[in-house]
């Protein structure tokens, strides 16, 4: 028997307008359909920020309500960040489960997350979620039993106090920690190859990609955080050039901080890269502010400076005359189109960045020396008393990795 779907109501108060809040809207009703939850209708306030008290003004909260009860609607999703005091409020006003867009977000992700890592770090991001909005009375978390919002931890979890929730946040961040020294060892491993990271919004088709590129099968799903774990594969290149390309989580526009610090370990595969690939869904009408949204994360998490190329992908979604029109490496994942291209750009993006340099590092520091050795092809050694001369070639970001430690 199938499950019955919950129905939504959405809604949003603040500064958004125009063209703007219908992309932030559209986004939202995409992420309830994603959970699992059927739209049922939308509530929407101009303000310049929402109300401290309940997020929706009076007259919108009342309208609000009568919604609810007209529509039979179980559901009230707020699109952007709520107080534990605007939860509540919407609570007594609406008598409905009340979940925000972070939330949101986070029971996508327990839905989707198979390997034990993307588990741990799912479980992580939502009790930092749920820390500060803890109730005194376990009664009053009695309605949070079951649908979208509660998947993961689970209400016994709400149910305890704070001390034991901080140990359990405590012990995830531990073994989460280790994930982070596994991944640390396994980039050393293949130091040998330079590393490619796919990044781009949410269904942008970077797992497609990944398939198509590498020939490995397959093609990727059509829905939004269809991969929470990395996947590497071998990348061939023209020249008999090779590389290690890396699928990664897609992005949406304010990615909720909880999962960008519970997620770091997998976001690391973005930060250590030696190429971006930024791959645009260029069918989507608002793919321009979904590039923005990307750009906005890859800084929250220190990748803006790594190396990109704009790939725009779902060409074979546009018609011919507009297709010619775009910029760039313009491709199709579905069905092939640029990928020999794209091999080449790839390979001479990472050919243009070998770099020749002489590092004077300190006997002390043998960690440095170690990192020119697997990092680059070493020309010359001559020891000193106290340090010594390395001439190598070095892909330009471990140069300036290396760099910076000697200068810093």
């Amino acid at each position: 028997m199938a499950e019955t779907r919950e129905r939504a109501l959405m809604v949003y108060a603040g500064p958004r307008r125009g063209a703007e809040l219908a992309f932030y809207l559209e986004e939202l009703r995409a992420l309830c359909e994603a959970a699992g939850a059927e739209v049922a209708g939308e509530v929407v306030q101009s303000l310049p920020q929402p109300d401290a008290h309940g997020y929706l003004g009076a007259g919108k909260l009342e309208e609000a309500a009568l919604d609810l009860a007209e529509f039979g609607i179980d559901l009230l999703v707020a699109a952007s960040a709520l107080s534990s005091r605007q939860q509540r409020e919407l609570e007594r006003q609406t008598h409905v489960k009340v979940i925000d867009r972070t939330a949101l977000i986070l029971d996508i992700f327990a839905q989707r997350a198979l390997s034990q890592e993307g588990k741990l770090q799912v479980e992580l991001a939502q009790l930092t979620y749920l820390l500060p909005r803890l109730r005194r009375s376990a009664g009053s978390l009695s309605r949070l039993g079951g649908g979208i919002g509660t998947r993961g931890p689970g209400e016994s979890k709400l149910e305890t106090d704070r001390r034991r929730l901080r140990g359990r946040i405590a012990e995830l961040e531990r073994r989460i920690a280790v994930v982070q020294r596994q991944r640390a060892v396994s980039r050393q491993e293949r130091a040998e190859l330079p590393r490619v990271a796919l990044v781009g919004y949410t269904n942008a088709g970077k797992s497609t990609l990944l398939r198509a590129l590498t020939s490995s099968g397959g093609g990727g799903e059509d829905r939004l955080f269809a991969t929470l774990d990395p996947l590497t594969r071998r990348l061939r290149l023209p020249g008999h050039q090779e590389a290690l390309l890396t699928d990664t989580v897609g992005f949406v526009q304010d990615l909720p901080t909880e999962l960008v610090a519970a997620f770091r370990a997998t976001l690391e595969e973005t930060v250590f890269a030696d190429l971006l690939l930024h791959v645009i869904d260029v069918s989507h009408p608002e793919w321009r502010r979904q590039s923005d949204a990307v750009q906005a994360t890859l800084q929250e998490i220190g990748a803006l400076g790594v190396p990109q190329l704009q790939v725009l992908n779902k060409v074979d979604r546009l018609p011919a005359d507009a297709a010619q029109e775009l910029p760039g490496l313009v491709v199709s994942a579905r069905d092939g189109t640029g990928m020999d291209a794209l091999r080449a750009a790839i390979g001479e993006t990472l050919g243009q960045r070998r770099l020749r340099r002489v590092f004077v590092i300190p006997l002390r520091r043998g960690d440095l020396l170690a990192q020119v050795r697997a990092h680059g092809e070493v020309l010359a050694e001559e020891a000193g008393e106290t340090e010594i001369r390395v001439e190598a070639w070095l892909d330009a970001a471990w140069a300036g990795r290396i760099a910076a430690e000697l200068h810093g």
